[in-house]
């Protein structure tokens, strides 16, 4: 059972996800909050998996609240409902150890399998969120060819960039024809050879160098 939090400052769409997300076996709504600051209150007393978080909320918005429970209750998955679709909350969210982003017009069904897939520890971007990093990884201009990059295999390039494309583990096996497993150890040796914590960090690594990793020619290459 995933015990989710919904933490939205708006009633009507706290109620709506409550009800929504209580018709689904294996979801268990263990609270609501207004803020961010109730949001760890209620964490404190109670056990939590998962945060749905809003971004602008009064007292304390969805990116500090991020930040503060990231660094208390690294094991509480956060996934940020926004109907706000803008770089800057993206990347803060991002640094701060936010699993992924949805934009709040998805589907009950979208939702729930975002939640299941980031409770597992893949980290998921929506549609239009995952093009905006996209986009910001192009956009890239001034930045030169990292030899940390240069360290990467074509196959680990390839799964590296489906991963900053918002990709879970399942979808990348299936796109490569490998298994899951396999997928999971190309990434830990990407993470190793970067010198990075987890796939949150990687997205970031990664946006940072956009121009170096957009023009590796080794993506290119057939495996």
């Amino acid at each position: 059972m995933i015990k989710v939090l919904i933490v939205d400052d708006q009633a009507l769409i706290r109620e709506g996800l409550n009800m929504m997300l209580s018709l689904y076996d294996g979801i268990e709504i263990v609270g609501e909050a207004l803020n961010g600051q109730e949001a760890i209150g209620i964490i404190e007393e109670r056990e939590v998996d998962l945060i749905l978080m809003d971004i602008r909320m009064p007292v304390m918005d969805g990116v500090e609240a991020t930040r503060i429970i990231k660094e208390r209750f690294p094991h509480i998955k956060i996934i940020i409902l926004t109907t706000f679709n803008e770089d800057e909350f993206i990347f803060q969210g991002l640094n701060y150890g936010a699993d992924g982003y949805i934009l709040k017009d998805v589907s009950s069904k979208e939702l729930v399998d975002s939640i299941k897939s980031v409770y597992k520890g893949d980290m998921l971007f929506h549609g239009q969120v995952a093009k905006t990093i996209a986009g910001v990884v192009k956009a890239s201009k001034a930045v030169e060819k990292d030899i940390s990059l240069e360290s990467l295999t074509p196959r680990e390039l390839e799964i590296a960039k489906l991963v900053v494309g918002g990709r879970s583990n399942k979808e990348i096996a299936d796109i490569l024809y490998i298994t899951e497993g396999t997928v999971k150890n190309h990434i830990s040796r990407i993470l190793s050879k970067l010198g990075l914590r987890d796939r949150t960090q990687l997205a970031i690594y990664l946006k940072n160098h956009g121009q170096a990793f957009e023009s590796d020619t080794r993506l290119n290459h057939n495996f």
